[in-house]
């Protein structure tokens, strides 16, 4: 047996679907075998295996073990000269093993190597080659001089940017996404340190290998797409600190007593820096527009104020106190209403704008009417106000729209896409799209080979001209008759500036990831659910506080007419912190929700609902849902609470 590839997977079925299909096809004339461990996935990993690759060696586990209890348990039964420990969110070309397994047979004193990695849009990561994250190495990243300084040899030892990308170095870090170790050598120094629940554990692995006298090897002569982000989600708060605690585990096994209590100190300080950060820098995301939002209100109404007193009414004067008290609430009014038309969702669209805009308007008149004379307020300084703010935020929009600023970046679905494939391959794709809900401006398709068929763009050979010609926003590659090797080429041939999405024949997923650092690009038929998008998650909010709220104020006479008295207010309470839905379901195969008061089911006494049927009531609720669903229900159960 040459090799034994291991591949721990938890909740990315579609991704570790196609992570196999270029897997299989990379052992093709290999003596190897494949595992996967499956850490408890919910979203029916474990199915698409058994039926789709049945010469997989599938491990379930009843639970969550972490990453490296579950590729230990794959490395007791591995038979291979040759380990590779591999992320579920990559893709290998079908040349990958063969090209390593040729280097380490001809370097016996390499005991691990690690290919060049490339995201979903083809751009290099740097991880690819690392250094020892030592407490001056940490330092300089953790400062951020390994950033500004990406190609110095003193300030970028993490990421060892002074060393050529394309040229094979020894390294002293290889990234645990892609680790080719010679099996000998792990026996010898041992698999990844069960200590590590995730992160760190391919730093130590590396530190050993290097301890017992062998090298680690960066092979950039084969390049992997790993789609960072999938697995796991790299800019949470729990991302900082699991990965800074498993540098301070390192540091207490493998530092000196002196160097370890500095290294350990700088490490919780860089916990502390990097959640502060975070949480400002995701603060401070999500309220910039609003905020400014806020100012060009604030600005439109005191212009309009001091136009209105010198041009229309001038002996007219406002207190102080008066203005700020209206502005204050309009402000607060417009703004309210913005969020809840999806001003501040993605895609932006001008349409919710106005229409945000025109309701928060019209609730300021209807409750301008609502007053006393004395407490009035213009008018006219309101209408005009809000008009002017409402042209400056459709303009500063604009102006950062063509500065590029991607959370204001327009619907892409008229954007033009390609599929590279063959006329039948297009056909498939699009089908797909259609079921899933999911609308593109799809220009045609690319022929795989070297002759198109009739209505097609072009050829293969020839995509890079043809995405200039046509300025293209996405590709959609099919790999069948194309390879994943071409497929990994030509996205770095078109550059970044292009999106990119893989689906494979006989798959009923496309793949892609837009960024490095976030979750990969997915679509299928199997996620279709209004439950999960942004406006109707605020509606199901809103709904719960605004329920909640006449609950508790009707508390004194509601609270005869319900079943549970003691649990009344507890139960409503805890809706209001947000801990708590109203309706929903448990069921975790489908987009996770608050712990519910009710179920969506209509239950009689003396019938018991069976599973399946809870399942599939539970799917249409989440594929079909609607605000005025969860109205209905409340109003049907609430006697129940």
């Amino acid at each position: 047996m040459q090799l034994s590839v291991i591949i721990v997977n938890y909740n990315v079925r579609y991704f570790l679907e196609h992570c196999l299909l270029s897997v299989v096809k990379a052992c093709q004339g290999i003596d190897a075998e494949i595992f996967v461990v499956d850490n408890n996935s919910q979203d029916g990993s474990a199915e698409m295996v058994k039926s789709r690759f049945p010469q997989v060696r599938f491990i379930a586990n009843p639970d969550n073990p972490g990453f490296a209890k579950a590729n230990n348990q794959a490395v007791e039964l591995a038979k291979g000269q040759y380990i590779l420990y591999l992320n579920p969110d990559t893709i290998v070309p079908e040349d990958c093993f063969q090209r390593c397994l040729r280097y380490m047979d001809a370097h016996p004193d390499a005991g691990a190597l690690g290919c060049r990695l490339i995201d979903g849009k083809g751009q290099f990561l740097p991880e690819s080659k690392r250094g020892f994250p030592s407490a001056q190495v940490a330092f300089y990243k953790i400062s951020g001089l390994s950033a500004f300084f990406k190609k110095s040899k003193r300030f970028n030892q993490y990421h060892l940017g002074y060393l050529p990308e394309h040229e094979i170095h020894e390294v002293d870090v290889l990234v645990g996404c892609f680790m080719f170790c010679r099996k000998s050598v792990i026996d010898q120094c041992g698999s990844f340190d069960p200590d590590y629940f995730m992160y760190g554990e391919d730093i130590d692995l590396s530190y050993r290998i290097q301890k017992a006298g062998f090298k680690n090897i960066y092979f950039p002569e084969t390049t992997v797409i790993h789609y960072k982000g999938e697995s796991t989600k790299k800019g949470s708060l729990n991302y900082v600190k699991m990965f800074y605690q498993a540098m301070i585990i390192f540091a207490k096994k493998h530092f000196q007593s002196s160097q370890k209590r500095a290294y350990v100190f700088l490490i919780q300080l860089a916990i502390y820096l990097k959640a502060m950060l975070a949480f400002g820098a995701g603060l401070f995301t999500r309220i910039r527009l609003p905020l400014i939002d806020a100012l060009m209100m604030l600005g439109s109404l005191w212009v309009t104020k001091n136009i209105w007193i010198l041009q229309v009414k001038t002996s007219t004067h406002y207190s102080s106190t008066l203005l700020s008290i209206f502005f204050s609430v309009y402000i607060l009014i417009w703004l309210s209403s913005l969020f809840f038309s999806g001003t501040y969702d993605q895609p932006y669209r001008s349409g919710r704008l106005l229409r945000g805009m025109l309701v928060g308007g019209m609730i300021s008149i209807a409750l301008y009417g609502l007053l006393s004379e004395d407490m009035r307020f213009s008018r006219g300084i309101t209408v005009i106000g809000a008009l002017m703010a409402t042209l400056l935020m459709l303009a500063y929009r604009w102006c950062l729209r063509q500065m590029g600023v991607k959370s204001l970046q327009a619907d892409s679905s008229h954007k033009p896409v390609v599929i590279i494939g063959t006329w039948e391959e297009e056909s498939e794709v699009r089908a797909l799209l259609q079921k899933a809900g999911i609308y593109k401006t799809i220009l045609g398709s690319i022929h795989p080979g070297k002759v198109k068929q009739a209505s097609q763009l072009g050829v293969f050979a020839h995509t890079r001209q043809l995405a200039r010609i046509y300025d293209l926003h996405e590709m959609i590659f099919v790999q069948n008759e194309l390879s994943f090797s071409e497929i990994i080429q030509c996205m770095q041939d078109c550059g970044p500036q292009l999106e990119y999405k893989i689906h494979s024949r006989g798959s009923d997923s496309i793949i892609g990831s837009n960024s490095k650092d976030t979750a990969g690009d997915l679509y299928t038929t199997d996620f279709v659910y209004n439950i999960d998008t942004p406006a109707n998650k605020r509606n199901k909010r809103l709904l719960d506080i605004l329920v909640s709220l006449l609950m508790l104020l009707g508390g004194p006479v509601l609270i005869w007419f319900v079943k549970n008295k003691k649990q009344y207010f507890g139960q409503l309470l805890l809706v209001l912190e947000g801990d708590k839905t109203l309706v929903g379901y448990r069921d975790p195969q489908f987009p996770p929700l608050r712990e519910p008061v009710f179920n969506p089911y209509h239950e009689t006494q003396d019938y018991e609902i069976p599973y399946d049927n809870r399942e599939h009531l539970d799917y249409l609720y989440a594929r079909e849902y609607h605000v005025w669903t969860d109205l209905k229900i409340i109003l049907k159960k609430w006697r129940s609470l």
